[in-house]
């Protein structure tokens, strides 16, 4: 019994001895790589910790979605950078979802020139550095917009100028506010449907019926808004929400990029789904546009939907080159402004290392337990 047992230790020390020692070796690398750093800001008289973050700041924030002044402290400069990022990447990641499905769709098309279109645009976007094409469209096409004096106007809702994009801002009265929380309640709820028992309901015609009402919900907020038009005056724009040529580039150059290979990993799943299943819908009287939407789409997002999730946490991780063009990301204005400043180099980029990380496993657990749902179902 005692030599079986001992046997045993030995099997588990060859099998797992090189294992854990990789980790205890790696974990002695990185508490002295922590020890020297510390011990480099004492020698420098800088101090260890996370005290700084409520020092005044003393740097303005060019934009942000909460109120910002040089008065304030690090922890809220932080704070404005990490919305910046959010929205950036939210936004980013919605227009590239939308684009990537429509070029994945004209690159399956059986029009020739729309076919061929899509390819080029792809073929050329995943091939260029996102950094060149940043740099195209914040220099060459946002920098290019005519002064305030002659900006162009979208209908009522929209000027473009050098100063960026001004738009519509919507102020919600008391109807808005009931209906856009009414909407947002019914996008949740078609989300969370369960399979309905018996067949009598299915759960797409009530996640149908939901989303309709969901619909009409969001455009009655948007009729019951009090829109703040951007008006005109001589040199300057008063009124709206003024979108900044930084924030335009960025999101622009992020989403187009993103769009390609989300296009090539929407195609794989397209072209995963056998050929019978167009054919048998076909045969039961469904159009092209009611076979796509219905039989072959759901089937391709479930294929896709690894591969869309790496390119979502990609497009978070790719939102820090903001910097590069001036636009107050978290990478920006804590990764760099901040640090230049504090000289905190190992907490500041501990925090901002710590936050990407966290978003960017926010985005894997979610997809994974999408993925693992639609397998289930």
């Amino acid at each position: 019994m005692a030599a079986s047992s001992r046997e045993a230790g030995k099997s588990f020390l060859r099998r797992h001895g090189i294992e854990y020692g990789v980790y205890v070796a790696s974990a002695c690398i990185v508490a002295a790589l922590a020890v020297m750093a510390i011990f480099t800001l004492r020698a420098r008289g800088i101090h260890a910790g996370f005290g700084f973050l409520w020092d005044t700041a003393g740097f303005d924030i060019s934009f942000g979605l909460i109120p910002y002044d040089a008065t304030k402290t690090y922890a809220r400069a932080f704070l404005t950078g990490l919305l910046n990022t959010l929205v950036v990447s939210a936004v980013a990641i919605g227009l590239a979802t939308c684009l990537g499905l429509g070029l994945a769709i004209a690159r399956l098309s059986e029009d020739p020139p729309l076919r061929a279109l899509a390819t080029v645009v792809t073929e050329l976007v995943r091939n260029t550095p996102l950094l060149l094409q940043l740099f195209v469209w914040y220099f060459m096409v946002f920098g290019a917009l005519p002064p305030v004096r002659q900006s162009l106007r979208l209908g009522s809702f929209a000027l473009l100028n050098n100063r960026g994009i001004v738009v519509a801002a919507p102020g919600l009265n008391a109807a808005g506010v009931a209906c856009l929380a009414a909407g947002v309640i019914a996008i949740l709820v078609a989300a969370a449907t369960p399979r309905l028992p018996g067949g009598f309901l299915r759960k797409s015609t009530v996640r149908s019926a939901l989303a309709i009402a969901a619909v009409l919900l969001l455009v009655a907020a948007g009729a019951f808004a009090d829109w703040d038009m951007p008006v005109q005056r001589g040199f300057n724009v008063s009124g709206g929400l003024t979108l900044p040529p930084e924030f335009a580039a960025l999101i622009t150059a992020l989403a187009i990029y993103a769009a390609a290979f989300i296009g090539e990993a929407f195609r794989s799943g397209f072209v995963s789904v056998p050929a019978g299943q167009w054919e048998a819908a076909q045969s039961l009287g469904l159009g092209r546009f009611a076979t796509l939407r219905l039989v072959v789409l759901p089937q391709a997002i479930r294929a896709a939907l690894p591969a869309l999730g790496n390119q979502f946490v990609n497009v978070v991780k790719a939102s820090s080159l903001a910097a590069a063009v001036g636009f107050p990301d978290l990478m920006q204005v804590f990764g760099k402004t901040t640090l230049n400043q504090t000289g905190q180099a190992v907490e500041v980029i501990g925090i901002t290392m710590a936050v990407y990380l966290a978003i960017s496993l926010a985005i894997s657990g979610v997809v994974h337990r999408s993925e693992a749902r639609r397998w289930r179902t």
